[in-house]
């Protein structure tokens, strides 16, 4: 990864007293509160189902009954986007009273949230977001030696009311990408890039982005490849265009090729 200062504006960015951007630290931080508040919103979505399935039903077989309630995909993909969907704006909110000067700023440590240089960057994440999954499958197949992966997601959706599958699609291919680019190719690049060189911070980054999705393809370690690559070409698309809207598009084009099997299995003959 080369160093793209020369093509972005050149204007050093006008810091409060003692400012210098996010550190490691905070970083780190920020991306535990967002996917603890996903857990969190979770567990209180259940605790509440679950004192309402009590008032509501005898003591006897309570216990038996919300456990068959809270499995179904429906309640599933309920929990899914209600988790996604507080966790995903406080995490956004956070950031952004935290760095307010940050937000607009092209050139790291800024979190990019302004116009591409070019609007051609569009069209390569369009590209990069059909082709990483490509690409990334070829390398899974060749590690998983015929083994199947399975990602919660695709499971959950596949199995869930067609009257869910278009919001919960809606989440996952615009909200998913946003608050994650933000903490991935935004604040946590722009902490390591003190650091560390160029190279060794799009590496680790797209490491720990890819570790982080580890449980949600059952720890099956032979499908990181193919988020590692997605999340190098993230960062890529995020360094080189001088905003984190080309890592956005990409991301969101990555997640809806993910989902897609939800619709065509409705349409395949029984």
């Amino acid at each position: 990864m080369d160093d793209t200062s020369g093509s972005l504006p050149p204007a050093l960015p006008v810091f409060p007293a003692g400012e210098r951007g996010p550190g490691l630290g905070i970083a780190a931080g920020l991306i535990a509160t967002y996917f603890g508040l996903q857990i969190a919103v979770g567990s209180l979505f259940v605790l509440v189902f679950g004192v309402i399935a009590l008032l509501g039903q005898p003591a006897q077989g309570h216990d038996a009954m919300m456990q068959s309630v809270l499995h179904r995909p429906a309640m599933q993909a309920l929990m899914a986007m209600l988790s996604l969907g507080v966790a995903a704006p406080l995490t956004l909110l956070l950031a952004r009273r935290k760095w307010p000067w940050l937000w607009s700023l092209a050139r790291p440590p800024g979190f990019g949230f302004t116009p591409p240089r070019h609007a051609a960057y569009f069209a390569l994440a369009v590209l990069a977001g059909l082709l990483a999954p490509l690409l990334g499958g070829l390398l899974t197949d060749l590690l998983a030696h015929g083994r199947t992966v399975t990602q919660d997601i695709q499971q959950l959706g596949s199995n869930t009311p067609l009257g869910l599958r278009i919001p919960l699609t809606l989440v996952v291919v615009t909200v998913g990408p946003l608050v994650e680019e933000l903490l991935f190719r935004g604040v946590l690049l722009s902490a390591l890039l003190r650091r560390c060189r160029v190279g060794w911070a799009v590496a680790l980054t797209s490491l720990l982005f890819a570790l982080i999705h580890l449980p949600g393809l059952q720890f099956q370690w032979y499908g990181l490849p193919d988020l590692t690559l997605l999340a190098l070409l993230l960062a890529w698309l995020r360094l080189h265009s001088g905003s984190i809207w080309p890592a956005v598009l990409a991301h969101g084009v990555n997640n809806l090729l993910a989902v897609l099997p939800w619709f065509v299995a409705i349409n395949l003959p029984g």
